[in-house]
């Protein structure tokens, strides 16, 4: 048994310690919170930037009158914004919550099923890689290396005539 002095010493005192956070840690918790103003930084969207001419677009030889021009405007910005909102209204909390918990599978999965069986693959294939490298320099390299000199002498000449 130990004596109780012997305890006091084997105890560590954390409170003057500090540990420093992760830069990642601290990115992820900042990056939950929504970008108001920018809400496509990286550009993934950029074809979805559609305006009225884009879609419609009159020749100058066939023309409706200006208030049938205005009003389909008017109705294709209005239609475009309001169902848009209503679409999103609808579907962006399940979408996200679905795509959330896949994102999240997929990276437990890649995380603690398919990187450590890649990783006992590599360990338990280091005598295969050794033996292949000393394969390939004894052998193979330098075969090709005498076919590349051979034929690194062969030159053409295009003549016309």
């Amino acid at each position: 048994m130990m004596r109780e002095d012997s305890l006091e010493e084997a105890r560590i005192n954390f409170d003057d310690v500090e540990i420093p956070l992760e830069d990642d840690v601290i990115s992820t918790q900042s990056d939950t919170r929504p970008l108001l103003n920018e809400r496509d930084p990286c550009g993934v969207n950029e074809c979805l930037k559609v305006t009225f001419e884009d879609v419609i677009a009159e020749p100058q030889s066939v023309r409706s009158t200006d208030k049938v021009w205005v009003c389909s405007h008017t109705l294709f910005e209005v239609s475009r914004v309001w169902l848009y909102r209503i679409f999103t209204t609808i579907l962006a909390v399940p979408v996200s919550l679905i795509s959330g918990i896949l994102f999240a599978v997929l990276t437990c999965l890649h995380i603690w099923l398919l990187m450590p069986c890649v990783q006992i693959l590599l360990l338990n294939t280091h005598c295969l890689r050794t033996l292949w490298s000393s394969v390939l320099d004894v052998a193979i390299s330098p075969l090709f290396r005498s076919v590349g000199k051979c034929c690194g002498a062969v030159g053409i000449h295009l003549a016309r005539k």
